[in-house]
């Protein structure tokens, strides 16, 4: 790829989205340069794929102020939209298991080509815009890491056959054909194995490394790694006031009386704490109400997400 920066730079101060069963997080803050790799980690509930949609302008926020290459949100959503993509984020980008590697590649590259490029190049013979929509799969592919050799049928492998990383490498490639400065992936290292995390973050590296920003939503950011900005979700901040220890005692309260019940369901559920960061952090907060629920496949879905689909536009 084209190691030239065209990142866009993130920042956020007091930054939170609210929903009609509360907030889904709030009190986000950090700072992160062009082609930075940013891991959003946190417990289940605490808000990172909303922190993600709405720091890609799929979701309006309602706290505090935040920028995506000198755009800001909420007030440019449309914007922040066009220069951001978004991977492997269930019910809102994601593969569809019935159809073949080629043919969500070819699918998207078709998009690209009609809707993403110039009139001057829907103008070009049908042979160039063909062998311009090759190359920009092949690069994208490359990026990605995802050998099309490897897989079982080649390009011809369904989604459903493949392996958890290499959908998410399909993922990662179908999002960077637009040539996004910010690519936002949740849930990266869900159900990877050691070895296949690494693989994943080797992967979102190179891509910072080529000068496109990345935001991760991750359980355990990679260790030890001081280029990455890690942002954490799930603290609780202090009340300020005698009306927000009684909120905050009578939320908590609240959790607790369904925390048996979560305990038992698949996929991450619960909250958890803040812990003292090992490289350049932002801190956030998450309310009372869990903003995640597990779904039949494993996957989950954030409540915040869900209950500001009216306001979120999609990938």
């Amino acid at each position: 790829m084209d190691s030239t920066p065209h990142g866009a730079a993130v920042t956020a101060a007091g930054f939170g989205v609210e929903g009609p069963r509360g907030w889904a997080f709030r009190n986000i803050d950090f700072t992160a340069g062009p082609g930075s790799l940013i891991a959003v980690q946190g417990p289940s509930g605490s808000g990172r794929t909303c922190l993600l949609l709405a720091l890609t302008g799929r979701m309006k926020s309602a706290a505090g102020t935040a920028e995506v290459g000198g755009l800001p949100l909420p007030k440019k959503k449309a914007a922040v939209r066009s220069v951001t993509a978004l991977a492997h984020v269930p019910g809102v980008a994601e593969l569809d298991p019935a159809l073949t590697v080629g043919e969500h590649l070819r699918e998207r590259a078709l998009l690209q080509g009609r809707f993403g490029g110039s009139l001057r190049t829907l103008l070009k013979p049908r042979r160039e815009r063909r062998a311009a929509a090759r190359a920009l799969v092949d690069t994208v592919l490359t990026a990605a890491g995802l050998d099309l050799e490897s897989l079982p049928k080649g390009i011809r492998t369904s989604v459903r056959d493949l392996e958890r990383l290499e959908a998410l490498r399909l993922s990662v490639a179908l999002a960077l054909i637009g040539g996004p400065r910010l690519l936002a992936v949740d849930d990266t290292d869900l159900k990877l194995s050691d070895d296949e995390r690494g693989a994943a973050w080797r992967m979102l590296h190179g891509l910072a490394a080529a000068g496109t920003t990345v935001l991760a939503v991750c359980s355990e950011p990679p260790e030890g790694d001081e280029d990455v900005v890690l942002v954490r979700t799930g603290g609780r901040p202090e009340p300020t006031t005698p009306e927000d220890a009684s909120g905050a005692s009578t939320a908590t309260t609240a959790h607790d009386e369904s925390e048996d019940s979560e305990a038992s369901e698949a996929g991450e559920t619960g909250k958890g704490g803040q812990g003292e960061p090992s490289g350049p952090v932002g801190t956030g907060s998450a309310d009372s109400t869990p903003a995640e629920t597990p779904t039949d496949d494993g996957h989950h879905d954030e409540e915040g997400a869900a209950d500001a689909l009216a306001e979120t536009g999609r990938a």
